[in-house]
């Protein structure tokens, strides 16, 4: 018997917790109160770009056999470019609360 008491008791408790917060809930959208929102930013990555390009251009001019400096440097600026760009393009996202009015 004293398994069932307790099993009641407990199934009353979990009822009335559920429905309180069901109602707070509710009352609070109907009163304008705050909620929680997520809020994203993306970074264009154009300072990336040119650092990139520019550290790729001198990496691929001294990295260059003989005779091959120009090549080295152009192929070495446009993967740098390239890779700098998606490196420093970033999304920043963080929650911030807003109110109902």
């Amino acid at each position: 018997m004293r398994a069932q008491t307790k099993a009641i008791v407990i199934a009353l408790s979990l009822a009335f917790t559920a429905s309180t917060v069901a109602v707070t809930a509710a009352e609070a959208q109907q009163r304008g109160e705050r909620y929680r929102v997520k809020v994203c930013t993306k970074t264009k990555g154009g300072k990336g770009t040119v650092i990139g390009g520019l550290t790729g251009g001198t990496l691929g001019a001294a990295v260059a056999g003989n005779g091959a400096k120009t090549e080295g440097a152009i192929l070495g600026g446009v993967v740098g470019a390239v890779a700098g760009n998606q490196i420093a393009k970033k999304k920043k996202c963080h929650y911030e609360y807003r109110y109902r009015r």
